[in-house]
């Protein structure tokens, strides 16, 4: 296959990947990659979250910075790979990403890269966990970088309680539309038109995210629920998370230090049921996504990684 310039230009370049068609019809993925100026074998490959796309070239740079070529996918559905005739984000079964993940992992492999760590956040790290555990062992990936992992819907008790009941019917009504529960202040507090500093296309990643169906709660459900139990992962982890999650959603200094999506206790406990060579860390002042975060913040997100990298000797 063949590279074209990709819209980030700055020497990232993409791919198309053809997928089966799924409920919807036509499915694709987009690869996209930066090579490190020196050669190498090392690669990384970068999967984004709900509501979102790759756009953080900073994350590129710092990798390869560190002499590693950097790889990210757009799910299907999702950014560079949304077709018109698509749902935007929707999936039925978080396992069909699989066919994307193995694809873009082939091609990496077959790009002469020999070691190859993969990396989510937050919907893509739920994915990775699950492909991590599914693949243990497998010789596709070295090791597992998550990014503050969806591992739990964090919601007040009462609307949590009815998840369950929503996946059940999400079997037999999977279309019928819900509203999400993410705050708008988080898109606001990190997009430069705001009073944030990353600029990226707003639709793709909008400050209030498009409405859920029953279909993708089934999915997200069943995909947390395999992680209740303890399992194993072959590889390393590292698993990264805020420190703090908001309590206050109209405080803007919460806001702008704290994880504004997700409850990092959840995160952390369903984190100590992978039996694995895990390394757990708690980022002072990070953000939901943690490399969108203050300067001084995701600079020790990133020595984090690497100080994690030569300990693993990757």
């Amino acid at each position: 296959m063949n590279y074209s310039e990709d819209i980030l230009k700055e020497a990232f370049e993409q791919q198309t990947i053809i997928l089966d068609n799924d409920y919807e019809g036509k499915a694709v993925s987009t690869l996209i990659r930066r090579k490190s100026e020196t050669s190498t074998n090392k690669a990384i490959l970068y999967v984004h979250g709900f509501n979102d796309y790759f756009f953080q070239k900073e994350l590129a740079y710092q990798f390869n910075d560190h002499n590693i070529n950097f790889y990210a996918i757009d799910l299907r559905k999702y950014g560079r790979s949304y077709l018109l005739h698509q749902k935007f984000n929707d999936i039925r079964d978080l396992k069909s990403y699989y066919e994307e993940i193995v694809k873009a992992l082939d091609i990496i492999h077959n790009e002469d890269n020999n070691e190859v760590i993969l990396m989510g956040h937050s919907t893509g790290g739920l994915i990775l966990t699950l492909f991590a555990k599914d693949y243990s062992g497998n010789n596709l990936f070295d090791g597992l970088i998550l990014n503050s992992p969806f591992y739990d819907f964090n919601l007040p008790l009462h609307l949590k309680l009815l998840i369950p009941v929503a996946s059940v019917l999400g079997k037999i009504i999977p279309s019928i539309k819900i509203k999400g529960g993410f705050t708008e202040e988080y898109g606001k507090s990190i997009h430069k038109n705001y009073y944030g500093e990353w600029d990226y296309n707003l639709k793709w990643k909008p400050n209030i995210a498009p409405k859920v169906n029953l279909g993708w709660i089934r999915a997200i459900h069943r995909g947390q629920m395999e992680l209740r139990k303890p399992f194993y992962i072959q590889q390393p982890v590292l698993i990264l998370h805020s420190a703090q999650s908001i309590t206050d959603k109209n405080d803007k200094y919460q806001i702008q230090t704290t994880d504004t999506i997700l409850n990092v206790i959840q995160i952390n406990r369903i984190a100590h049921n992978i039996r694995a060579n895990v390394q757990i860390e708690s980022i002072a002042g990070g953000l939901h996504d943690l490399i969108l975060s203050d300067k001084s913040v995701r600079n020790n997100v990133y020595s984090t990684i690497f100080s994690w990298w030569e300990k693993e000797n990757f």
